[in-house]
Parts: C-alpha cells; sequence; structure tokens
C-alpha cells in the first residue's frame, strides 16, 4: 500500500493558470474604427471561423454597437459573394 498524500498524486501535463486571464478589448474602440469596410475580406476573415460562421462576442471581445456593424458587414459581403456563406477549411 502507498502512503502518499491525496495532493501528492496531482499531475498536471502543462501549468495551471490561474490569474493570467486577459482582459478583452474592442479593438475599434481602441484604435477609433467608425467604419467596417464590407468589401474588404481579408479584415472580415478574422471574425470568422474555420466553417464560415460569425464569431461570437466572448470570443472577439468586441463590444455590442462594433459586433452588430461586423456581421451587418459579413452578411452584405456574404450577399454579394466576397465571402462564402460555408465552407470547409476556410483559413
Amino acid at each position: 500500500m502507498s502512503t502518499q498524500k491525496p495532493n501528492d498524486s496531482i499531475k498536471y501535463l502543462t501549468a495551471t493558470k490561474i490569474g493570467l486571464v486577459k482582459k478583452k478589448y474592442c479593438r475599434f474602440k481602441k484604435n477609433g474604427i467608425k467604419y467596417i469596410d464590407y468589401k474588404d475580406p481579408e479584415y472580415l476573415l478574422k471574425f470568422i471561423n474555420e466553417q464560415g460562421k460569425i464569431l461570437p462576442r466572448r470570443l472577439s471581445g468586441n463590444s455590442l454597437k462594433y459586433q452588430r456593424k461586423i456581421s451587418q458587414a459579413i452578411k452584405r459581403a456574404r450577399h454579394i459573394a466576397i465571402l462564402p456563406y460555408v465552407a470547409d477549411l476556410l483559413k
């Protein structure tokens, strides 16, 4: 029988990240961007995942105002066929 304490048997593969949470910020407010161009697909790809879905606010860090503008720009770009509606491994 082993006489180990329960805390000694816990091993982690990577170091635990306690208190190292980065503060999310809205890149549009920080840089003073007022207009989001729907004709710039390279910039809009930053807010789309591999399947072509729009990233939510909690992942992108955008404020509500700019998240609405981003989603509207992505939808306009999809409508005029600059961005695809659905894709496999878009990035």
